[in-house]
């Protein structure tokens, strides 16, 4: 391991609006979500450096305790936000924070397939910096592409990170070598 440190910025709405509206389409059960901890594991083992995870949420209102509380024990470090009900917070936060990454030597992992994070991201990809973007790779927003084409890497939550638990019903390509008819059957 290295003094470096790699944070992981997680977009937990975004993350859960993809899994509940685009794949599922329905509220997520427990058993359906992710398994946060495996984000901060596999961030770790990818780069062999230490990780801090921060996980963004909108807290207008209550602080989800028993989330928070999870989050916690986990090894993130929740960053409840609130703000105008026109704001948001999350996107807001997560782009400050990107710009103040910029300005240390740290590498990033960001977990979120919302296109609003190109432009500060964009600066943080490129030599002398690891960046990756942990999203799902049929929804992650195209204004991406030109950052993986300079570098930026891309990790599938579910296939690569194997962030959950359970099989998603995803549509995707498949290689041939990994086809198997007895899913489809």
């Amino acid at each position: 391991m290295t003094d470096r440190t790699t944070y992981v910025l997680v977009d937990g709405e975004n993350i859960d609006a993809t899994l509940g509206q685009s794949i599922l389409g329905r509220r997520p059960q427990p058993h359906e979500r992710p398994r946060w901890d495996r984000l901060l594991q596999f961030a770790e083992d990818t780069w062999d450096q230490p990780v801090a995870g921060l996980f963004f949420l909108a807290a207008n209102g209550e602080l989800p305790m028993p989330f928070v509380q999870a989050l916690t024990a986990i090894g993130f470090r929740p960053v409840p936000l609130s703000g105008n009900a026109d704001e948001k917070v999350v996107d807001i936060a997560i782009q400050r924070t990107l710009e103040e990454l910029g300005r240390r030597e740290a590498d990033v992992m960001l977990a979120s397939n919302d296109g609003d994070f190109v432009e500060q991201l964009s600066p943080l990809v490129g030599p002398g910096r690891r960046t990756a973007l942990l999203a799902f790779r049929e929804f992650r927003s195209a204004g991406f592409v030109p950052l993986i084409d300079r570098g930026l890497e891309f990790h599938d939550l579910e296939y690569d990170v194997q962030a959950f638990n359970t099989r998603l019903p995803r549509i995707r390509v498949i290689p041939i070598a990994e086809f198997d008819p007895r899913e489809f059957l």
